[in-house]
């Protein structure tokens, strides 16, 4: 019989319809393997109709089979099949508008990627990548290296408004017209020594208990005070602290003064916040009354403080000056209105005048924050007149006058020239020492601050960019001098040179454990004017025993002591400091649970003591041996002891008592011999632990030593002493 695949050859030169329907019936693998067996055979002819009558998508052009062995996998049918697939476009490189000085976070940014991924194109550079932080600003050279790095390309970007922005600052107005000027009462400012009596010179002025109320009984910030003479005049007195500590508070009461009152002890002359007040005053260039103070106590000289005075610049009329100096009694209350008629005679000749009718212009004296009233400031006001709803700018936040306070803590409707006054409506705390300006309004008030704003992160800017550069300087220089160091080396042996330096470097630094524990103190200070807060801080900036013990400030401020402080606190395991301000039972009882220690003190040198105190804590004990016995050697001899003859050495004990359990030294003419344990002590005959004052004894030794007659012998142990921080902040 004809077979299957003979008679479909047939049929499909024949009868292709025929052909179809028995093709149709067989399974599809069988269907193509007679392709395969047709496009080998030698009726060619056979396969292009084959193909056709099956499907379309079978069918192939005669380069679709380019070997007559070719065979043919079983596939789907592709998708779309028949349309001719385009060629996709090039990517285009992503563009970064670029500018010099711009920050890592700025290029992140420009970039669309996060910052570690500017961290790491920099790694890949000469640049110090672990000094530079978040704000730190790039060189022009590094901004277009990452951004290549990247596979990106830069364009320069236009100048923006910043660049261009306009001057929006508040400056002072010009001199005013002679005609609007009135007459103001002096400011003047109490200066000198501390407990030379100043505060209670002008407790007696103002008739007032002020200083019966201030802590330790000395002044630790600026007191500013309207007096009325019963002439009828009236005097703003500054009366700043005399403390070493509060140096930075009495230059500012030097600024803004007319008048300087110099108080100094008849029976103590001049000291050194006494020269320093005269510097203060001179630099001001304002002119100086003596009060020689305390004139009634028996052994006070009045005329050595004349004498000494001389020395440094200040000449009393007496002497042929031009200086009043007047002898008062504070405390008796002698010759104050001498020195108060002094005051307002110098006043006249200085022909004192202010314009009440423009703008507010004034000077921030001391600046706190208060718990109902917010930031709070102490002001003298030196023109213009100041009232409620008035528009101020302080440094870098601005204010709008909700409420003024006199000295007296009572509301005051306006405060003119020369007057004090405590100002309510700060968006933030200024400090103190900045200068006060009124504008026209709150819009005014903002853009002036924005531009402050602005000028302060651009002149951080510049100077961050020269840290930089310099960094980047030095680093350079080292590197050039590395690689010329192995230029003449292959690459290996460069490998290996900096293998074996690196190694080097490595075992030459001291071991974590080697090195015991890591001394430090962090510490939060809190103060309760901004003042307070720049004498402690100042006095900080003196510590100079980091060797012993590193102290950290983690932050400072102002206002009592907070929730975040305590955060702080128990962030960098450190101690709260207070001056001057109060913990509610809350937070103490928090910090109690969390162990944190919060330090609350009125007076500035027991706050500094009590620093002192817990930086000595820190500090590891030294061991220092004491001696607390001598013996003399007598005699030498050997007494056996089994097989062996031991040498003994009898001894009288002179001073103190011997211990066996110590250590002892043998010391010939101040040559030690020996020094270690005893094998044996007897009395007698008898083994015993110790031997005191004037008693005899035998002694044996761990090692042969040639002791001889007339020998000391010392016991020797071994005292732990608490160590002193070495700092000395001046009092």
């Amino acid at each position: 019989m004809m077979s299957m695949k003979v008679l479909l050859r047939l049929e499909l030169l024949l009868c292709p319809s025929r052909a179809l329907c028995r093709l149709r019936a067989l399974p599809f693998t069988e269907v193509q393997r007679m392709i395969w067996r047709a496009s080998s055979c030698s009726l060619t002819s056979l396969r292009p109709p084959l193909c056709s009558l099956l499907s379309p998508s079978l069918a192939a052009p005669a380069y679709a089979y380019p070997h007559p062995h070719a065979r043919l996998l079983a596939t789907k049918p592709a998708k779309g099949h028949g349309k001719v697939s385009k060629p996709k476009p090039k990517q285009e490189q992503q563009e970064v508008e670029i500018k010099k000085s711009m920050t890592l976070v700025e290029l992140a940014g420009a970039m669309k990627r996060d910052i570690d991924h500017v961290y790491e194109a920099l790694l890949h550079t000469s640049i110090d990548v672990d000094s530079l932080e978040p704000d730190s600003v790039l060189e022009e050279k590094w901004i277009k290296e990452v951004v290549k790095m990247s596979g990106m390309k830069f364009k320069w970007a236009t100048l923006t408004v910043d660049r261009d922005r306009e001057n929006k600052d508040v400056e002072r107005q010009p001199l005013p017209d002679p005609a609007v000027l009135v007459s103001r009462p002096p400011v003047v400012t109490i200066m000198g020594h501390v407990d030379h009596g100043k505060t209670t010179l002008l407790d007696s002025l103002r008739k007032s208990q002020l200083a019966a109320m201030e802590a330790g009984g000395i002044t630790q910030h600026i007191g500013a005070f309207l007096v009325q003479l019963p002439s009828g005049e009236k005097i703003t007195f500054l009366d700043t602290p005399g403390h070493a500590a509060f140096s930075a508070m009495r230059a500012r009461g030097a600024l803004v003064t007319d008048i300087v009152i110099l108080v100094v002890a008849a029976d103590d002359g001049v000291m050194r916040q006494t020269v320093e007040s005269i510097q203060h005053a001179k630099k001001a260039g304002v002119p100086i009354i003596v009060a020689v103070n305390k004139c009634d106590k028996k052994d006070a000289d009045p005329e050595r403080v004349k004498r000494e005075l001389l020395t440094h610049g200040v000449v009393c009329e007496e002497l042929g000056g031009d200086v009043q100096a007047i002898h008062v009694s504070a405390l008796k209350g002698e010759n104050l209105l001498e020195l108060a008629e002094a005051t307002v005679t110098l006043a006249e000749v200085l022909e004192l005048k202010a314009d009440p009718t423009s703008l507010v212009e004034g000077t921030i004296i001391e600046s706190r924050t208060d718990k109902g009233k917010g930031p709070v400031t102490t002001a003298i006001v030196q023109r213009g007149t100041l009232r409620k709803g008035c528009v101020l700018v302080a440094g870098a936040t601005w204010a709008k006058v909700r409420f003024l306070y006199d000295e007296n803590g009572r509301v005051v409707s306006e405060a003119g020239p020369s007057v004090a006054v405590e100002i309510v409506g700060w968006k933030e705390l200024p400090t103190a020492g900045e200068e006060i300006l009124e504008v026209d309004s709150e819009q005014r008030a903002r853009e002036a601050v924005e531009w402050r704003s602005f000028q302060e992160n651009q002149e951080k800017l510049q100077e961050d960019k020269q840290v930089i550069e310099s960094k980047q300087q030095q680093h350079d220089e080292a590197y050039q001098k590395e690689r010329q160091a192995t230029a003449h080396l292959s690459w290996r042996q460069r490998k290996i040179a900096m293998y074996k330096a690196n190694k080097h470097l490595m075992s030459s630094r001291p071991s974590e454990k080697a090195g015991g524990a890591d001394l430090s103190l962090p510490i939060i200070v809190k103060g309760d004017v901004d003042g307070s807060v720049e004498a402690i801080m100042n006095i900080l900036q003196s510590y100079d025993a980091a060797e012993q013990c590193q102290l950290d400030v983690v932050h400072f401020g102002v206002g009592d002591v907070s929730e975040n402080d305590l955060t702080l606190a128990e962030t960098f395991s450190g101690v709260i400091y207070g001056f001057n301000v109060k913990a509610n039972k809350s937070i103490q009882q928090k910090a109690s649970k969390q162990g944190i220690q919060i330090k609350l003190h009125k007076i500035i040198y027991k706050l500094i003591d009590d620093l002192k105190d817990e930086l000595s804590n820190r500090l590891p004990p030294t061991v220092k041996q004491s001696v607390i016995g001598e013996a003399t050697v007598l005699a030498a001899f050997e007494v056996t002891m089994g097989k062996k003859k031991v040498p003994v050495m009898g001894c009288r004990v002179k001073k103190g008592e011997l211990d066996r359990k110590k250590r002892f030294r043998l010391v010939r003419n101040t040559e030690i011999l020996w020094e270690g344990s005893l094998t044996s002590m007897k009395h007698l005959k008898n083994d015993v632990q110790t031997v005191k004052n004037g008693m005899e004894c035998g002694l044996s030794l761990d090692k042969n030593v040639d002791f001889q007659p007339g020998d000391e012998l010392l016991c020797i142990e071994d005292v732990k002493v608490e160590q002193k921080i070495s700092w000395d902040p001046g009092f």
